[in-house]
């Protein structure tokens, strides 16, 4: 081990209590995307006073920054996530029960991926300062990751301009990376505009706007049969009218649109802005399409996963008490015995079918997934074709827990997910120290990236003077 990976790993020692706190209170707080005002200013003052340059409200969202340490090349960016997700709050118990009723959790773990990036960046910047290792570390607080919008237009401004790598944790079911190219996608509301009347004494005189939201849906789901595999549609009604008795003068939907490519993703919104037109034609309203944000396919980098995939096996995964143990056991009771062995049929890891005992994953995998498509998207993905990039993973809930669940959330609020966030915090310093003393390391990186990105040309999905939608979860 090198001088500067045992200074950045003795940081993290030292201060594991601090990293498990501010994990905690971020978990607390569980802030929606681009309401994150709270967990920024947390991990920004403590950026501040630990001498990083801070710029706050980058690209148009007032929780979003880059704070920058160190001079000169190489330069290496670390993501840190902030936002939680709506409806999945929990106590730290293995059975359903909202620590705030109906509101939001960190059933993802980006409380642990933000406190990994800090403290990640705070460990290198301990060797930086001993003369170990130089160059420059900057770490970005990127808002809104679960509707696509954060690093989309932090992209689009230039935010991720001049990094050599960028790099970033994600809490999972295991430890490791994965080479899964998530889906691209358009995240897009659809407002229906008729006339209200008396739905039953003067029914002729009204134009109803939840008819064409509805009409719109039914051709949606009939043109689902005639989409490439991996195609993911899916949309909720945030506004269908009040009482039966009025025709609804106003509706609105919210849809996702994914697909493996970009280009495809293109191609089916298209048909979705025709059949909005269509419903037009055969209820009588009038729509207008509010353009929320969208994001392309994944692309991770193998030559990054790898390096810190060998840092995980270097440090040692976490072990768990039996405690711990009986949590997960309890945990898992949640959850239907047939859920789980689809869980296990649909894994890409190559032990999933020995898995059916295990609550805890305690094994580091080799990259998994390379060339297989996943259905979910990232905004990881807009970096990701600019740069190389890579998320490893490290586990911080079950093996059977679904994404987004209240499962997670509360196995992330006990001291599981705790133990996460330190060991990502010990890998991520010690690969970002490997990218910032090897420059054959970078040079790989690169070529790898450059080879992904053959034939292939970026452009961001935003169009010319849309805004980040700053408004779209207030309401949570």
């Amino acid at each position: 081990m090198s001088d500067a990976k045992k200074v950045a790993l003795d940081w993290v020692k030292e201060n594991e209590k601090n990293l498990v706190d501010i994990h905690q209170e971020i978990w607390e707080l569980a802030e929606v995307g681009l309401q994150e005002i709270k967990t920024a200013k947390i991990l920004t003052d403590i950026l501040e006073k630990r001498g990083f340059k801070v710029e706050k409200g980058v690209a148009g969202m007032p929780s979003a920054f880059v704070a920058t340490y160190g001079e000169g090349k190489p330069i290496i960016g670390i993501m840190g996530e902030l936002d939680a997700l709506p409806g999945i709050s929990n106590k730290p118990v293995p059975t359903e029960d909202p620590l705030v009723e109906g509101g939001a959790g960190h059933g993802c773990g980006h409380n642990g991926y933000a406190t990994t990036a800090l403290g990640g960046a705070l460990a290198v910047k301990t060797a930086m300062d001993q003369g170990l290792v130089k160059g420059t570390i900057k770490v970005f607080g990127c808002p809104a990751e679960e509707t696509l919008v954060g690093k989309v237009y932090m992209v689009r401004d230039g935010v991720f301009d001049g990094l050599d790598a960028c790099i970033g944790h994600h809490p999972s079911t295991f430890n490791g990376a994965t080479l899964r190219s998530g889906n691209a996608m358009n995240s897009v509301k659809f407002e229906f505009f008729g006339a209200a009347s008396h739905a039953a004494g003067s029914p002729e005189m009204g134009v109803s706007a939840m008819d064409a939201v509805e009409l719109m849906n039914i051709g949606v789901n009939y043109m689902r049969e005639h989409v490439v595999q991996e195609t993911r549609i899916h949309y909720v009604v945030e506004d269908g009218g009040h009482e039966p008795n009025v025709v609804p003068p106003y509706a609105r939907s919210w849809y996702y649109v994914r697909a493996p490519e970009r280009e495809l993703v293109d191609m089916y919104y298209q048909r979705l802005l025709d059949m909005a037109d269509g419903a037009d034609k055969m209820v009588g309203t009038t729509h207008k399409v509010t353009f929320l944000s969208g994001a392309h396919n994944g692309m991770e980098n193998r030559v990054l996963a790898e390096t810190a995939i060998a840092n995980m096996r270097a440090i040692g995964a976490p072990t768990y008490t039996e405690e711990e143990e009986t949590f997960a056991a309890e945990l898992a009771k949640s959850i239907p015995e047939e859920k789980k062995r689809i869980g296990r049929m649909k894994s890409p890891l190559p032990d999933a079918n020995e898995l059916a005992g295990v609550n805890l994953n305690t094994t580091i995998y080799d990259p998994v997934g390379a060339g297989t498509k996943g259905g979910g998207s990232s905004d990881v993905a807009e970096v990701a074709w600019n740069l190389p990039t890579v998320q490893f993973r490290t586990v911080y809930t079950i093996v059977s827990a679904a994404g987004h669940s209240w499962q997670n959330t509360a196995s992330n609020g006990t001291s599981i997910g705790h133990k996460s966030t330190v060991f990502a915090t010990k890998v991520m310093a010690s690969t970002v120290i490997d990218l910032l003393s090897n420059p054959e390391l970078v040079k790989e990186a690169k070529a790898e990236w450059e080879r992904q990105m053959d034939g292939r040309l970026y452009k961001s999905p935003i169009p010319t003077g849309v805004k980040p939608p700053l408004d779209q979860l207030k309401k949570h």
